[in-house]
């Protein structure tokens, strides 16, 4: 009987998540699951394909938050803004969900009180704009999903998204960027994109890499860099002087980039490699970079930011760089009369995959291939779901038709950015000033000072992010913190061939991809996943004769307000390399609180912290494996710190500063026999005897002990019931102002499943 993770059996973990056996699935799925991997050394070499779609601009929680097992919108440890009173100075905490509205949202009737329904928000804070759903019905009779809408999109520049994110506060998104930046969508919007996540590997803390732009998001994965390298001379990235690019188009001189790239170096170590994509009939020499801007389901949407390099644009046509990055198909040039019936538009969308169901069906699919869709594909916030759902089918369906291909094939889908749309988990970032945190690994290069305003370069929102193969299956979640440049980090993993544009914060930051893939023990099968039908998700002739209809725009009165609950159940989840910790000390003498930041486990992480003090800037500690940083906070009467890490790893310190007020060192550490155990010593640093309560949210269960000055309390909870998952609440009677909170997941090495908490499981708080 197979497994998912220790001691969980697969008909146990079907009635956790609510599945049932494999029935009914559509054939490609279907024959998908019985793939088996090509395993013949059981390491990732046995990978002989990489197939990359990146498409556009959607956040993860837009699409995703609402399904099971992931970190969404049911997220019990989201952080907390500091939200501006209504009347008079001072904040109040409220959630991340919680966005100010702004006085122009007001006065679109986008706007709620904080407190209204079921929000929560504190009753003195200023209106909000919470998550909302449009509702189908606002757009048209009998409509049951957003998915064929067009809807607008948001800014997203570089000075969109800083001062949305706003140094870290995080709380500006509506303000910023406007209602639509804060919109999802649920299975019914993206039942193909939702399939396929639970059949195979989500990723749910995969991030874009640059706060800005499609363009320099794209260079990320094709470069690893958007030219913020101390090689480059005074040429810089352009060879006219020009620092590193946070904008769409060409330099600020108007020049192409010569910076070297990730597939010349391919090239050069005889790694095969192509770009598949369509082409303009006027190819891309006019400076238009295979854009067609009169039909949005031919060209490229200048999406191959390769062609934006000196190097690619001028190449000659016999080279490689030419052949396999400058060519494509031209549909362009078979474009049905307009009168044509449905059958003949249909098979000319499917003409943009040619070249590409040829060399699958030929066994001559290059080693690594990058796919770039025309517009009205991509998903941009501004295009339908459903058009790119039937993209995305017809190269899995491609690559399904050949088995032998497929079982040495990994299928990676990801999103270039996210808009200037809000997603609640707040990404990791290098400490830009003195004030805002410290670092054990280099932050070179990942600061801006050529852009305004300056600040550092990412990470950005998270996007979705599914892994399709053999060794992929069994709808995983992977939590390990993700960006683009991981993509070559797998591709070097894979290849031998290193990419030294990537800086070493970023290098340290962000995992390989290898996590996401069982190479020893592939082939885990899936409960039913029946994955929808996109013959219906094509787009219309008129559209695709050029036509696009009206943007719809949401109007108050068409909106579900509120933050939704996901689904229920659980996922299985890969191991993951964290184990962190930190450890609080307060001095009531000097009124400072002192967090130490540990890191004992196999990857660097970034821990992020937040104060209720709105004086206090947000702080990120970078902290390597077996290394630690401290940070100190002045404090006067009371203080109330948070601290966030990857994968709902919590720590929360609240209390008081006075001859009467708790004091505790509370110590924690970790087991990792079984499914793992959470330790932990308290020692009573006060004057007075004092009684401690530690209460598990998990289970319920709450003990007390009575300590003397100095006395400790040691104690130990196994985690086996919730596979590893913990939350403990430490208070202490006749101070109410003292709370301590310890909550995260504790990392085994084996598989476990994701946080109860997010499937409709009810912390006891």
């Amino acid at each position: 009987m197979s497994k998912t993770g220790k001691g969980l059996d697969r008909r146990k973990f079907l009635q956790l998540t609510g599945a049932t056996a494999l029935s009914g699935l559509q054939a490609n799925i279907a024959k998908a699951l019985s793939i088996s991997a090509n395993n013949g050394t059981g390491t990732i070499k046995d990978v002989k394909h990489v197939v990359i779609l990146m498409q556009e601009n959607r956040p993860f929680d837009h699409h995703f938050g609402t399904i099971r097992g992931v970190r969404g919108f049911s997220d019990p440890r989201a952080v907390n803004i500091n939200l501006p009173k209504k009347n008079g100075p001072g904040t109040s905490p409220a959630s991340v969900w919680l966005q100010p509205a702004g006085p122009q949202n007001e006065a679109l009737g986008f706007s709620v009180r904080p407190d209204s329904g079921n929000l929560g928000g504190p009753s003195d804070g200023v209106d909000v704009l919470p998550p909302f759903q449009i509702d189908p019905k606002s757009v048209g009779k009998g409509l049951k999903d957003m998915g064929s809408t067009w809807l607008p999109g948001t800014g997203h520049s570089w000075a969109d998204v800083h001062v949305a994110w706003n140094e870290g506060l995080y709380d500006k998104w509506a303000i910023r960027l406007g209602p639509m930046a804060v919109t999802y969508m649920t299975r019914e919007d993206v039942p193909y994109h939702c399939a396929l996540a639970d059949a195979f590997t989500v990723g749910d803390a995969y991030f874009c890499s640059v706060m800005g732009p499609t363009n320099p998001n794209r260079d990320y994965m094709w470069t690893g860099c958007i030219g913020n390298l101390s090689n480059l001379g005074p040429g810089g990235t352009d060879g006219h002087g020009d620092g590193p690019i946070t904008h769409n188009g060409l330099s600020k001189n108007g020049a192409l980039y010569v910076w070297k790239t990730y597939p010349e170096r391919l090239q050069a170590a005889g790694v095969s490699w192509k770009i598949y994509q369509d082409l303009p009939s006027v190819g891309f020499s006019d400076g238009n970079f295979g854009w067609s801007q009169f039909n949005k389901f031919f060209g490229n949407y200048g999406d191959n930011t390769l062609l934006y390099f000196n190097q690619y644009f001028n190449a000659p046509v016999n080279s490689p760089l030419f052949k396999n990055a400058c060519t494509g198909t031209q549909i362009e040039r078979v474009i049905p009369a307009a009168s044509a019936p449905a059958k003949d538009w249909k098979a000319w969308a499917e003409h943009l995959f040619d070249e590409f169901r040829d060399d699958v069906k030929n066994d001559k699919l290059p080693q690594v291939s990058w796919i770039v869709a025309p517009e009205g594909y991509t998903e941009h916030s501004d295009a339908p779901m459903d058009y790119g759902a039937w993209y995305i089918s017809q190269i899995f369906d491609i690559l399904v038709s050949n088995p032998e291909v497929f079982s040495k094939t990994v299928f990676i889908i990801n999103y270039d950015e996210a808009d200037g749309s809000f997603d609640h988990l707040v990404p990791p970032s290098p400490p830009h000033t003195a004030a805002n945190g410290a670092s054990t690994v280099s932050i070179e290069n990942e600061i801006v000072t050529n852009d305004n305003p300056p600040g550092p370069i990412g990470l950005a929102q998270r996007v979705p992010f599914i892994v399709i193969s053999p060794w992929s299956k069994g709808g995983y979640v992977n939590s390990q913190v993700f960006d683009h440049s991981s993509v070559i980090q797998f591709l070097e993993k894979l290849f031998d061939v290193h990419e030294p544009n990537i800086s070493p914060w970023r290098r340290a930051v962000v995992g390989d991809l290898t996590s996401c893939f069982d190479f020893k023990n592939p082939d885990k099968g899936n409960g039913n996943v029946p994955l929808p039908k996109t013959e219906d998700f094509l787009p219309p002739p008129s559209e695709l004769a050029g036509i696009t209809p009206p943007t719809f725009i949401p109007t108050p009165s068409g909106v579900i307000v509120g933050v939704p609950e996901q689904e229920k159940g659980v996922r299985p989840a890969r191991a993951l390399p964290y184990e962190l910790d930190v450890h609080a000390t307060v001095n009531a003498s000097n009124h400072t609180v002192s967090l130490t930041f540990s890191n004992t486990g196999q990857a660097t992480v970034v821990f992020h912290v937040r104060s209720t003090n709105a004086a206090d800037p947000v702080r990120y500690y970078t902290v390597e494996p077996g290394k630690q940083l401290t940070g100190v906070w002045n404090v006067g009467a009371s203080y109330d710190l948070s601290v966030y890490g990857p994968n709902g790893f919590a720590r929360y310190y609240q209390g008081s500063i006075g001859a009467n007020a708790a004091a505790l060192d509370v110590v924690s550490g970790y087991g990792r026999q079984d499914r793992g155990s959470i330790k932990f010593q308290i020692t009573n640093v006060a004057a007075n005897r004092v009684e401690v309560s530690v209460l598990d949210a998990y289970t319920g269960n709450s003990v007390q002990q009575f300590l003397q000055p100095q006395a400790k309390w040691q104690g130990e909870s196994s985690l086996d019931k919730f596979y590893g998952w913990y939350d403990l609440i430490i208070t202490v009677a006749g101070d109410s102002t003292f709370k301590y909170r310890l909550a995260g997941h504790i990392e085994t090495g084996a598989e476990s499943i994701s946080d109860p908490a997010l499937g409709g499981f009810k912390l006891k708080v």
